[in-house]
């Protein structure tokens, strides 16, 4: 009986034991590239989160980021180290980046590894944009409050503190071989192969909760990638700044030219769709509600000049009105901003050249949209009269005549016979018989 036991026993552990190591040995792979909002927040947490629950070795998070919002970057480093696996930041691909927001999430992580042809850094916080144009500095005490934490997150995981220091303070930023040589980061890696063949066994540089500090083993370790979901592809895109602007303006464009020119529907459907879809991206990333009201006023302003023409004032003061919205919509509306300060100067080009384009779109396509739709249409029958036609029958006074294209049954106006291959002209229809006369009389 116990011998039974133990071969019970026995097969149970050699049939669990394999899978049960294989799960022990996995590394996850996740992909965040684009702007940090609160949309990346729930991405960090749902990756993680998968990891964890495979108990997997690790998790690689290949990061690519201008930066983004301040407070999404801290719940984000506060939930890596929450993890109960190590989280291992990668910045990845070649040419791609970790700055602003990208800096303080990466060295708020167990490891850091970055690709070659990367760069990290350039992270002083800013309040968004200014009615005149110009970026929004922080005050003293927010840039303060940022460089204790950045020096903090650096120290406790025994990188270079200084350095850290001057991410924030002289805007500096490094390649990944700067970075490994400064202490920044600890490994420059090609790809996800070479980064686990030269992570293995190294030590978190901060504890993974509940086990300390770990000793990486990736050797022949199962790789698991999780693919990004189609929402978000599509969160990813329309959470740049730049584009969601785009979406919400060409959005009222195609309500306001549907309700201008009813009967179509579709510019009015598409373009609700992109104004939803523009509203959600700014959401993410943060707006000021006073700038958008100046939108809705200058779109009223385009509207009134295509309705009725002010020859151009309503269309310069919508102009000047969509200009001083587009600025004051990233304005400080959202909180502080970790972000690379590029972002905000193709916000200025874009504001400019769709401001430019909607007062022309308005003062000339719309408003001879709207004419064209005022004139009384001409369809169907009435529009043959004064059409000129060819008798492919004789008129006796009846006949047949052809006229674009089609045969129609024809009547002589004074009643005389017009012979086959003469030229007509429409002077009047009764039912379907187009009344004619000989061309020239």
């Amino acid at each position: 009986m116990k011998l039974k036991i133990v071969l019970i026993v026995l097969i149970l552990f050699v049939t669990f034991f394999p899978s049960a190591h294989a799960q022990g040995n996995t590394v996850y792979v996740a992909k965040i590239d684009g702007m940090i909002t609160g949309y990346t927040v729930d991405q960090f947490d749902r990756y993680i989160s998968e990891a964890e629950k495979a108990n997997a070795s690790a998790i690689i998070i290949e990061l690519n980021t201008p930066g983004g919002r301040a407070d999404a970057m801290q719940e984000i480093v506060m939930r890596i180290q929450n993890a109960k696996v190590p989280v291992i930041i990668y910045v990845y691909p070649s040419g791609g980046m970790a700055a602003s927001a990208g800096t303080y999430i990466a060295l708020g992580s167990h490891l850091i590894a970055m690709a070659p042809g990367t760069v990290i850094g350039a992270c002083r916080p800013i309040l968004g944009y200014g009615a005149n144009g110009s970026i929004v500095e922080a005050p003293a005490k927010i840039v303060n409050f940022y460089i204790t934490y950045l020096r903090e997150l650096a120290e406790m995981s025994g990188r270079n503190a200084t350095l850290a220091e001057q991410f924030i303070t002289e805007d500096r930023s490094v390649t990944s071989q700067e970075a490994l040589e400064y202490g920044v980061i600890e490994v420059v890696a090609t790809d996800v192969n070479d980064l686990l063949q030269k992570t293995d066994g190294m030590e978190t540089k901060i504890p993974v909760k509940g086990k300390g500090k770990v000793v990486l083993n990736f050797k022949d370790a199962r790789v698991v990638y999780l693919k990004p979901s189609f929402k978000d592809t599509v969160v990813k895109y329309i959470t740049d700044p730049t584009i969601a602007y785009i979406l919400l303006n060409l959005g009222f464009i195609g309500i306001i030219f549907g309700f201008l020119t009813p009967g179509w529907h579709v510019p009015e459907t598409a373009g609700a769709i992109m104004l939803v879809l523009g509203l959600i991206g700014l959401g993410y990333f943060g707006y000021s509600s006073a700038g958008l009201l100046l939108i809705v006023l200058a779109m009223i302003f385009f509207i009134a000049e295509a309705l009725t023409p002010t020859f151009g004032l309503f269309t310069v003061a919508g102009t000047i009105t969509f200009i001083l919205g587009g600025i004051m919509l990233f304005g400080s509306g959202g909180g502080e901003y970790l972000v690379s300060g590029a972002i905000y100067e193709m916000l200025r080009i874009v504001i400019i050249v769709m401001a430019i384009l909607m007062g022309l779109f308005f003062a000339f396509g719309a408003a001879a949209a709207v004419k064209a739709h005022r004139r009384r249409p001409e369809s169907g029958k009435e529009e043959l009269i004064g059409a000129k036609g060819k008798v492919i029958q004789e008129l006796n006074p009846e006949g047949m005549i052809r006229v674009h294209g089609e045969l129609w049954k024809a009547l002589s106006k004074d009643g005389s016979r017009i012979p086959a291959g003469e030229k007509v002209r429409i002077v009047e229809i009764k039912g379907l018989t187009l009344i004619v006369e000989k061309e020239g009389d």
